[in-house]
């Protein structure tokens, strides 16, 4: 490798180097002479490489100090602000020696030493230079990419991205002042920190929180960025109504870099030992994951509890390879007994799940043409107090499609043939299993302009029914075909506006839409999939109002909308939309769903709609959405519902929805929000810092929450209340729930954690998902950040 320059170079460098920056900006300026308008730019050298050279590239070493002894390219000896340097590489002491043959350097007094960016402080050390072996001791470090830094007795470097603790310390807390204690500290015997793979183990630790013990750590992994490694993870505290307090030691397993598992005994205090498991794969034709628990005996319940869930999604490539793959996938869920979804909601079950699907399929298709094939089993969930009828099992459904969406101009098409098996307890559904199978196809020939469109469609749905038992009538089979015809079309008319100072484009859309359908008599057809769709801006231009295959509307109507839009003139995006549609029967609704009624010849409610997106020039951002469904004979409104969102900034949003569903006697207000506390209690603009390690502002309280109240029950239905306080290098975060279980009962909860910033979290996992899950615009107090650059630290 090339040998140091004498250090009369540097002092010659430093010289010329004023005026070679000064001939270069008079170059600068005079190719700009001409250019006197343009103003001056500076490009970084190509030299600024991000990424250092590779480890043994031959690379120049160069040194410096007030004087120096030695004999040339072997040995030389530096005193007084002793210098040497390497690219990516600074090496800085009072006494430094440097043995080039073997490429070693000694150092001792006011060591230092900045390797791209990271920087290291001890008494004395050795090391080899371009290996980036050897040792420091009473050493300080801090590391660039995440800002974590400590003391030591001693630090031994592995190679360029590992290092090794003795006897040291380890926080992200920024340095303070002279007195400047951290607010949390990991002291552990022996600190391993693995750069490369991102990954950081401590041995014989302790962590310390505000000068307290807080949890001792006989072995402990933790990520220093986004990469995994196998071992114990952070342990987390829950405390709830239902399973009392609940204490949780996960265990993760890196099995591979697309397979890995975590396993988490947890000890319930009101139940007994539960053993949970996390298995995820990811290969080239599938991926998946496998979530299983078990608790042998819970004492609460006085039985055995267990709960699995999969995904499984992948191709096949045989045996029809020729033709393109097969895709299969695969979902289980099924758990073992009906009070699960309200005993363990962290465990994949939702407090409103309690129809669980397992199914499984496979699907190919080629061109305009698809196959699909599906097996699905339901498992219902029971509760006495609120019993449901279970959905009909799908054991098979075999289905096949043609369809083609040809360019404007030409004919649209779609042909969908279905066959499917309804499986279900007949007593609990009132009807007998059958086979079904239907064909339905439809034609459309579109016409579309930068002025509107008009769409002439034709559609005919056949269906045949095999009963397994007899019908009322004594049928074994029933079948039923029936054409729809629709027109649609609608009109765009456009003008510049300007509003509140602002530039628009303005639209009038107006929109017609006309569907027959004759009258077949269909009460004698049992229901196994067919439900009535929602009467909402989206359903009132459906062709049926009936989603499924069982039932098929008669219908002689006509509806009819207008809309309104203010489009940003710069960007195109939708600031403001007001809309209105309404229907016109010219034939009373005689097709129903059992126990179901019609509707009658005449106009039906109408729809209105308002919606805003606004940005104030301050940067504050007001969302507002209300539609309210209206009834003209009545002169009321029969479903309202109003929502509004207000976010200033950052981290501060309020949330405010009323709906209201006259026909339910049901009328309920919702609000949520995350708000600054000192900006409720303090008058004056608060001025604290912002720290890089945690994307927010530092040593700051923050109200969150979400509440749902019942007007006509004057009761709160759903609760989320917490406080969240921002350090900079640690969050910390308690929050309490009550979700309603039943019209009787609720589930409480109270969740506290601790983030420390760069090592882990400690207390109860679902606070923070809880807050993402309840309140609309929830931003979480520490955003992941990009390391700066290694001439962020350039000495």
């Amino acid at each position: 490798m090339p040998k140091a320059p004498l250090p009369s170079f540097f002092h010659a460098a430093s010289r010329l180097a004023p005026l070679a920056c000064a001939a270069f900006f008079c170059a600068a300026a005079a190719a700009q002479g001409s250019k006197s308008s343009a103003p001056l730019v500076l490009r970084a050298t190509p030299q600024l490489r991000e990424a250092l050279p590779p480890s043994g590239a031959a690379l120049p070493v160069a040194v410096r100090a007030d004087a120096f002894t030695g004999q040339s390219r072997q040995r030389v000896t530096l005193q007084g602000n002793a210098e040497l340097r390497r690219p990516g590489l600074t090496i800085k002491a009072d006494w430094l020696e440097y043995d080039q043959v073997s490429d070693t350097a000694r150092a001792r007094g006011h060591l230092r030493i900045n390797r791209a960016g990271d920087r290291y402080t001890g008494s004395e050390g050795q090391m080899q230079v371009e290996a980036f072996e050897g040792h420091v001791l009473e050493p300080g470090y801090e590391l660039l990419a995440t800002g974590a830094h400590g003391q030591a007795a001693r630090l031994d470097f592995l190679d360029q991205d590992r290092f090794t603790v003795q006897q040291g310390d380890y926080t992200t807390c920024q340095r303070g002042g002279p007195d400047w204690a951290p607010d949390w500290l990991l002291r552990a015997d022996v600190l391993e920190i693995d750069q490369e793979e991102e990954m950081g183990h401590a041995k014989g630790a302790v962590l310390r929180f505000k000068g307290v013990p807080l949890l001792p750590l006989p072995s402990m992994s933790f990520a220093l960025g986004s990469q995994r490694k196998s071992g114990w993870l952070p342990p987390t505290v829950g405390l709830d109504s239902t399973s009392g307090l609940n204490l949780m030691v996960p265990y993760y397993w890196n099995i591979a870099p697309n397979r890995d598992a975590t396993v988490t005994p947890a000890l319930m205090s009101k139940r007994g030992l539960d053993l949970a498991g996390q298995f995820r794969y990811l290969e080239s034709d599938y991926a998946g994951e496998i979530n299983a628990n078990v608790l042998p005996n819970d004492r609460l319940r006085g039985r055995t509890r267990w709960g699995l869930f999969t995904r499984h999604s992948g191709t096949l490539r045989a045996p029809l390879a020729a033709g393109g793959p097969i895709g299969l996938y695969m979902n289980i869920n099924r758990v073992s007994d009906n009070d699960f979804w309200r005993d363990f909601t962290h465990r994949g079950v939702s407090l409103s799940t309690r129809l669980l699907a397992t199914d499984g399929g496979l699907s190919w298709s080629r061109g305009h043409f698809s196959l699909t094939a599906r097996a699905l089993k339901w498992q219902t969930l029971q509760d006495a107090d609120s019993p449901i009828v279970p959905p009909y099992d799908r054991l098979p459904q075999l289905a096949a499609r043609w369809a083609r969406t040809s360019d404007a101009g030409a004919l649209d098409y779609a042909v969908e043939a279905d066959f499917t098996r309804f499986r279900a307890l007949a007593h609990l559904t009132g009807q007998p299993n059958a086979s079904r199978a239907y064909i339905h196809a439809q034609a459309a020939r579109p016409w579309t302009a930068a002025w509107g469109f008009f769409t002439p469609r034709l559609q005919v749905h056949a269906t045949s029914y095999q009963f397994d038992g007899e019908l009322g009538n004594g049928r074994r089979s029933a079948s039923r075909a029936l054409p729809t015809a629709s027109l649609d079309g609608g009109l765009i008319f456009e003008r510049r506006a300007s509003y509140f100072g602002r530039a628009f484009r303005q639209t009038l859309e107006p929109r017609l839409m006309y569907v027959y359908t004759p009258f077949r008599d269909q009460s004698h057809l049992p229901n196994y999939d067919s439900g009535l769709y929602d009467f909402n801006f989206a359903t009132i231009w459906a062709a049926n109002a009936f989603a499924g295959h069982d039932r098929v509307v008669d219908n002689n109507l006509v509806t009819f909308g207008l809309t309104s839009r203010l489009l940003a003139a710069d960007s195109g995006a939708e600031t403001v939309r007001l809309a209105v549609a309404q229907r016109y029967r010219f034939a009373p609704q005689r097709v129903t769903l059992p126990h179901g009624t019609g509707t009658n010849k005449g106009l039906s409610d109408v729809m209105l709609g308002a919606s805003t997106r606004w940005q104030t020039d301050g940067g504050a951002r007001w969302i507002f959405d209300a539609v309210a469904q209206y009834n003209l004979d009545k002169h009321e409104s029969t479903r309202t519902t109003v929502s509004a969102r207000y976010t200033p900034g950052e981290y501060r949003t309020v949330n405010v929805a009323w709906r209201r569903e006259r026909d339910l006697g049901s009328q309920q207000i919702d609000l949520g929000w995350q708000w600054p506390l000192d900006r409720i209690w303090q008058h004056e603009s608060w001025r604290g810092q912002t720290s890089a390690a945690s994307g927010c502002n530092t040593g700051r309280w923050y109200g969150v929450g979400r509440m749902n109240y019942s007007v006509p029950d004057r009761k709160l239905v759903d609760a989320v209340l917490g406080v969240e306080y921002a350090a900079g290098c640690w969050i910390g975060r308690v929050v309490m729930s009550r979700l309603q279980t039943n019209t009787t009962s609720a589930t409480k909860s109270l969740m506290f954690q601790l983030e420390f910033t760069g090592l882990a979290r400690i207390g109860n996992n679902n606070p923070l998902q809880t807050l993402r899950n309840n309140i609309p615009g929830y931003q979480t107090l520490r955003d992941e950040t990009v390391a700066p650059s290694r001439f962020t630290r350039y000495d």
